[in-house]
C-alpha cells in the first residue's frame, strides 16, 4: 500500500457550499484522501462530486453510505456517476448503518445487515461492470437493470467492517474494509482477520488540545453516543473492552446519561480518542498506521484549541 493520509468532509464549521477553499489545499498540504459521511449531515456523494473538480488529484471516498436506505440501482447510479467524475480516484464505501438511521430516519428495514451489505457488494461488481442484472438474492432481487453508461473503470468499492464476519467478507470479495472507533493496538486483531493485502480504513476522531480534561470530557458525549449502538458494542466486546464499558452500558440503559459519560474510564477515551497538541496527534495517528491501518481518516472534534483550518493545516501528515 501506499502512504495514504485522509480528512473527513464536509467540514463541521461550515456549510458544503463555503467549503472549496479548504478542500482545495488538501493535496497541498499533503492529505492523499477526502472521505464523506452519511448520518443526519450532508449526504455521501454531494460533497466528493463537488471534491472532484475542488481537489483534483486526490482520492475520493464514502465512509459510509447505508445499503438500506437507497435501492440498489440507485446506489449504482450514484456510484457511477462519481466513477465517471474521478475516474480511478473514487472508491464507495457501503455497510449495513443502525436501526436508527435505517429505520427511525428513512423508514427503511434494518433486516439481516450482513446479508444486505453482501448482496449489495454483490450486485453492485456486476452493474458498475455494465453487466444487465436479473438476479433474486437473499434479501432483494432486481429484474433487468442495467446502467444507461457504466463507468469505464468501475470504482473500488469497501465494506464497513467491525467484526470478524464482515471483516472477512471484506477481504473475500470487496477492495478493502472501513472500521471506526478503535486504538492502534485494535489494529492489529482487526489486520489479522483480513489478512496482509486488505486495504484498512479507518475514521480517526482527533481533538487538538493540550487540555486533556476539556479532550476527554468531548470525547466521551462522542463515545457514549457511538458505544451505546449495538453494534458497536459488539465491536467492543470483541476487542475485549465490554468489561470496562459495562457501567456506561449500565447507566445509559436506565436512562442516565451523565452517568453514563462519567462511568466511561480514561484509559478507553485515551485508547479511542487522539488528542493532545498537534505534533501528538500526528505521532499517534502514525501509530495507528504502524500497527496496520493503510488508510487514517481524520475527523477534528468541535470544541479543540484550533479553528478547523488551523486543525486541517496542523494535522496534516507533515505538519
Amino acid at each position: 500500500m501506499t502512504y495514504r493520509w485522509g480528512m473527513t468532509i464536509p467540514f463541521y464549521d461550515r456549510p458544503l457550499s463555503r467549503s472549496r477553499e479548504l478542500i482545495a489545499r488538501l493535496p497541498e498540504l499533503g492529505y492523499t484522501d477526502a472521505w464523506s459521511a452519511e448520518v443526519n449531515g450532508a449526504d455521501g456523494f454531494t460533497p466528493l462530486a463537488l471534491a472532484s473538480e475542488w481537489a483534483q488529484g486526490i482520492r475520493l471516498g464514502s465512509a459510509i453510505v447505508p445499503v438500506s436506505t437507497r435501492g440498489p440501482a440507485l446506489l449504482a447510479m450514484s456510484a457511477a456517476t462519481l466513477a465517471d467524475l474521478a475516474p480511478e480516484r473514487f472508491v464507495l464505501g457501503i455497510g449495513a448503518s443502525s436501526p436508527a438511521i435505517v429505520e427511525r430516519w428513512n423508514a427503511g428495514h434494518f433486516d439481516k445487515p450482513y446479508a444486505r451489505t453482501r448482496d449489495t457488494l454483490r450486485f453492485l461488481k456486476r452493474a458498475l461492470a455494465g453487466e444487465k442484472v436479473s438476479q433474486t438474492y437473499e434479501t432483494f432481487a432486481v429484474k433487468g437493470f442495467k446502467l444507461e453508461r457504466a463507468p469505464e473503470i468501475p470504482p473500488k468499492i469497501v465494506l464497513a467492517a467491525l467484526r470478524p464476519g464482515m471483516l472477512r467478507l471484506a477481504a473475500a470479495e470487496a477492495d478493502g474494509a472501513i472500521t471506526n472507533w478503535l486504538s492502534p493496538d485494535d489494529v492489529r486483531q482487526v489486520r489479522a482477520v483480513i489478512g496482509p493485502d486488505t486495504e484498512l480504513i479507518a475514521r480517526l476522531f482527533v481533538c487538538v488540545s493540550e487540555d486533556a480534561d476539556k479532550a476527554r470530557e468531548l470525547g466521551r458525549w462522542l463515545l457514549a453516543s457511538y458505544l451505546t449502538v449495538p453494534v458497536y458494542a459488539a465491536f467492543h466486546d470483541w476487542l475485549g473492552r465490554g468489561e470496562a464499558l459495562r457501567p456506561m452500558h449500565e447507566a445509559w440503559a436506565a436512562g442516565d446519561r451523565q452517568a453514563a459519560l462519567k462511568a466511561i474510564p480514561d484509559e478507553v477515551v485515551d485508547a479511542l480518542i487522539v488528542h493532545g497538541d498537534a505534533a501528538a496527534c500526528r505521532a499517534r495517528i502514525r501509530q495507528y498506521v504502524d500497527n496496520g491501518l493503510d488508510t487514517p481518516v481524520l475527523a477534528p472534534i468541535p470544541g479543540g484549541d484550533l479553528s478547523i483550518e488551523q486543525a486541517v493545516r496542523e494535522l496534516a501528515p507533515h505538519g
